[in-house]
């Protein structure tokens, strides 16, 4: 093959609509809701953005999640599909890439809408951490007389193979201690981040910002409806999160009030080339511009966003100066700030609409989100380029560009 004749046949893939339904809290309004049914909940509300859509026109479903070892088994993204009454054509896929799992679920499907494989393709991910279950490894011999024990699948290592180094195996806690450690970020500079986020999360809303972006949900037979994510504290301040204790060490910096709780939710993101417009019966509303990965020893995985995003803008063939909006997955205050000071960009420019540590972080689905708020964040703004990066447990990171291709940026 010539070079450049692979990039001849190559489009472009475009974002045409974002949904998800709102974080709910660990044990919280949404706990009682399978996660295939959030899944489809997500599947309807981001097909009800584009009515003109025949269900059926849709090539293909690339699904997120990370667990997978309880309701959400047997490709939860097919579950959706069927859950939500699309035609049984439709086919539907399952990826997991722990946190970044819904942005790798975009990552794969805007290769196939670039290569031609498909023309319409949905996205998205889901993750009840509340329902994750308890899971019993099988002896390795028949009828063993001592006791076992259940493990958690809710977040982080289980199941431990011994031939891991034990600096590899580390929990996300002491992981991100050790981040704290090694670029000296203080304890009070992670708590301003945090009360941030809570307050821009609750401007946000009460500006109107996640109407068009979040479904709501109904939680019982009772009317219940949760329509608002769950774990925003309005008013956040320092002098309320310096009072929390550490959880990982006892002279440590990391509270639950500086790091993303435990979440449940779903969001989904539908793509499409741009001949798709008609049959959507939308107009795009951002290029997926360039793509990154990257990966470090397991334990620095807060800090693999800093050289999965670089990539991207490479790939998309720009710089840090042209970026104007960054969705940054909070997975921790202090990975997020470490990825900020390393980029050197202006610290207003990330998560302006708050972020994880006050919306939530149910693995799966948090990719998604991140590229519908930073698709109608160029939107609103007019400007042109905007970053998503997220990092992900056992040291990766993925990250997105987005090129704002609305009326207002033409």
């Amino acid at each position: 093959m010539k070079d450049g004749a692979y990039r001849e046949g190559v489009t472009d893939s475009y974002l045409y609509a974002a949904s998800r339904t709102p974080f709910g809290r660990f044990s919280g309004a949404l706990a009682g809701i399978r996660p295939d049914d959030l899944a489809a909940h997500a599947v309807t509300s981001v097909l009800a953005r584009t009515p003109a859509l025949d269900p059926g026109e849709i090539d293909d479903v690339v699904w997120g999640n990370a667990n997978g070892a309880g309701e959400d088994n047997r490709n939860v993204g097919r579950m959706a599909v069927l859950l939500a009454g699309l035609p049984t054509s439709v086919p539907a896929t399952t990826v997991n890439r722990l946190c970044g799992s819904s942005l790798d679920a975009a990552i794969i499907a805007s290769r196939a809408i670039e290569t031609g494989d498909a023309d319409i393709v949905l996205t998205g991910g889901v993750e009840s951490m509340s329902r994750a279950p308890w899971v019993l490894p099988k002896p390795e011999r028949a009828f063993p007389a001592g006791d076992v024990t259940a493990v958690s699948t809710t977040l982080g290592w289980r199941l431990v193979n011994q031939r891991m180094p034990k600096e590899w195996t580390v929990s996300l806690g002491e992981a991100n201690e050790q981040l704290a450690d090694r670029f000296g970020i203080p304890r009070e500079r992670q708590d301003e981040f945090a009360a941030r986020s809570h307050n821009l999360a609750d401007a946000a809303w009460n500006a109107g910002f996640y109407d068009d972006l979040v479904a709501p949900v109904a939680t019982d037979a009772k009317g219940g409806t949760l329509s608002r994510d769950e774990g925003i504290r309005p008013g956040s301040g320092v002098d309320k999160l310096a009072a929390l204790k550490p959880v990982f060490r006892t002279d440590g910096v990391i509270t639950a009030g500086n790091a993303s709780p435990l979440s449940d939710g779903a969001s989904a993101v539908l793509l499409g080339s741009g001949a798709a417009a008609d049959r959507i019966g939308a107009d795009p509303l951002a290029r997926i511009a360039g793509r990154g990965v990257f990966a470090l020893d397991p334990q620095d995985f807060g800090f693999a966003p800093v050289e999965a995003a670089n990539r991207a803008l490479k790939n998309a063939g720009i710089s840090w100066s042209d970026v104007s909006a960054v969705e940054l997955n909070e997975a921790f205050a202090v990975q997020s700030l470490a990825c900020v000071d390393a980029w050197k960009i202006d610290p207003e420019t990330v998560n302006a609409k708050g972020g994880a540590i006050a919306l939530g972080h149910p693995l799966g689905a948090s990719g998604g989100r991140l590229l519908g708020t930073l698709a109608h964040r160029l939107r609103e703004s007019g400007e042109r380029w905007g970053v998503a990066a997220i990092c992900i447990g056992v040291g990766q990171a993925l990250a997105v560009v987005l090129e704002n291709v609305t009326e207002q940026n033409r």
